[in-house]
């Protein structure tokens, strides 16, 4: 359920809140081939694609523990939800609070609640239902939100009503507990954005380290291990297919053979290592 490390002054904990197949490969990256899923059987193994050939997720948020702070980044998918998956839809499990528990924090010790981008899974949490109405989760956090984010999703919103966005962001813009971040954005030393639009219109990746980018939260940049293998293979739900692919491209391209820990927002145990590059792609190398 939790795993922790800790890198220069920081310390990070990965809280897993569900494990479960997703989507079939094919469907999930368009441009994937079966002959190129195939060729890469061998290193995915059943654990990240099943018998189905779905591609298996992990769904999980970080708490990042600086000299100063405690943030969270991203919130997973939260309770009694109405959500158009199953296994997310009006949840009830204590799993995600029992992570919080196991590493000694309770709701009003989150200090910062920052959140990639506004789909169901990444902003869950930032709400639980309280005498029927939304109401914030840590109560004691200010909740970090890319502007442009914000602002799209706001006018998707007046088009089509979006659930995630009702339940789980506008609770948070109408208690006032929102800092709108743009791409200059930091809290402190140790805190810093990074726009990587693409999968979302606002889309932010976040950076943590004392002066230089010790650990960095991908959010949906990245999906699957095979997206880094080959940075062009992008998410049939992104909304700007082209645009995730050149972020990709530039994200992996910036860490690459650095220091830098990159956590990812679904993939599998560990979740978290360095970029290397691997032939004429790239692969997460933990430790």
């Amino acid at each position: 359920m939790v795993t922790t490390f800790a890198v220069g002054d920081l310390t990070v904990h990965r809280i897993v809140e569900l494990v479960a197949p997703f989507m079939p490969a094919l469907e999930m990256l368009p441009d994937l081939t079966p002959e190129l899923l195939d060729e890469n059987r061998h290193w995915l193994g059943p654990d990240q694609i099943d018998a189905d050939d779905q591609f298996v997720l992990s769904y999980q948020s970080y708490v990042v523990r600086t000299p100063h702070h405690t943030v969270l980044v991203d919130s997973c998918l939260g309770n009694d939800k109405e959500r158009p998956r199953p296994e997310w839809h009006r949840k009830t499990d204590d799993r995600f609070l029992r992570g919080l528990a196991s590493i000694g924090l309770r709701v009003e010790d989150i200090d910062y609640v920052m959140c990639t981008h506004f789909h169901g899974d990444h902003v869950g949490w930032n709400t639980r239902l309280v005498d029927g109405r939304w109401q914030p989760t840590f109560p004691r956090a200010r909740y970090v939100f890319s502007r442009a984010e914000v602002e799209a999703t706001a006018l998707l919103h007046r088009e089509s009503p979006l659930p995630a966005y009702a339940d789980s962001v506008l609770p948070i813009l109408d208690a006032g507990l929102a800092d709108l971040a743009d791409e200059d954005f930091e809290i402190g030393e140790h805190i810093r954005v990074l726009p990587t639009q693409g999968h979302t219109d606002g889309h932010m990746s976040f950076r943590f380290g004392l002066k230089r980018d010790a650990v960095v939260f991908t959010g949906d940049l990245l999906h699957v291990p095979l997206q880094l293998r080959y940075p062009s293979l992008s998410f049939v739900r992104d909304r700007d297919p082209e645009a995730a692919a050149k972020t990709r491209h530039q994200f992996v391209e910036r860490y690459c053979e650095t220091d830098t820990v990159c956590c990812t927002g679904h993939f599998l145990a560990p979740g978290c290592g360095r970029i290397q590059r691997w032939g004429e792609g790239f692969r997460l190398v933990a430790g």
